[in-house]
């Protein structure tokens, strides 16, 4: 089998969900703290650790087959490179912001102004399609400190919390565009076998965190109320009690609507509910 590389970020807000959801798909791994490579004992894979900024390139030159890397690092990058799967973590808003005290209302009100960012590709791109003509500063790190020391009028960066914002006295003006971490492959590497069982064994421990497993009991006369209010993977599970009246349902629930469902159950009969994360889903 092909031995994959795959680049992470060595430090930074991605480096721990990318270990984990690596670890959750089963794979053993060590060192990873103090290495800029490591390899996984029980698959074919290396992984390498890496300034974010340097992922895209290094995916898309083929030095590592696939990478874990935020929308916006891959955007400003320009670099071709294959979305394979959306991770779920490390969302944030690269937004414009300006200060508390600032007039500005309005896109255009940011002609003639200078703007500080770490992402002057996004932001021109932005400013160009809203017509736009603005100063744009390039800071690399603290861009939220430009306003306060006179550098710029604005700035563009991203924002998770907006609590590095209000601390510096400014306030989200402006999206920009939204992110989150993504696994990314060179052109074809999603083709390759080793790749698609990656990328199973990553879907069924996201498809896992999205659901809840659960088990209830219920008397057989309001038994299709419950299994119309429960469709499970495909159907629920239905298993008799030593009560001949009484059967036992196991089925699945969606994360994101988890508490309209347990109310719906109970107002249709269930009791004795049992609720229990779920460690992957195959599908």
């Amino acid at each position: 089998m092909k031995t994959l590389k795959i680049a992470i970020q060595k430090s930074g807000r991605l480096n721990e969900k990318s270990v984990e959801i690596l670890k959750n798909c089963g794979l053993s791994f060590e060192n990873y703290k103090s290495s800029l490579i490591t390899s996984v004992t029980n698959f074919p894979l290396e992984i390498l650790f890496l300034r974010d900024d340097d992922i895209p390139e290094y995916v898309q030159d083929g030095i590592a087959d696939l990478g874990i890397v935020g929308e916006n690092v891959i955007t400003e990058a320009g670099a071709e490179v294959t979305y394979l799967q959306k991770l779920g973590f490390g969302k944030c808003t690269l937004k414009i912001a300006i200060p508390n005290e600032s007039q500005i209302t309005e896109i255009a009100q940011l002609g003639g102004k200078a703007i500080a960012t770490s992402y002057p590709v996004i932001l021109e791109k932005y400013l160009k399609d809203n017509h736009v003509n603005a100063d744009i500063r390039t800071i690399s790190g603290s861009v939220e400190i430009g306003p306060g020391l006179g550098l710029s009028d604005a700035i563009c960066d991203i924002v998770s919390t907006g609590g590095t914002l209000k601390s510096n006295g400014l306030k989200p003006f402006a999206e920009v565009m939204k992110s989150e971490a993504v696994l990314i492959g060179k052109e074809g590497s999603g083709l390759l076998p080793e790749v698609q069982e990656l990328l199973q064994r990553i879907r069924s421990v996201l498809r896992a965190k999205e659901t809840k497993y659960v088990v209830l009991n219920v008397a057989r006369k309001d038994l299709e109320k419950i299994v119309n209010l429960l469709p499970g993977v495909k159907s629920p599970t239905v298993v008799p009690l030593f009560d001949e009246d009484w059967v036992a349902v196991h089925s699945v629930i969606a994360e994101h609507d988890f508490w309209e469902k347990i109310n719906s159950l109970k107002a249709a009969g269930a009791e004795g509910i049992v609720v229990m994360p779920i460690e992957k889903i195959i599908s």
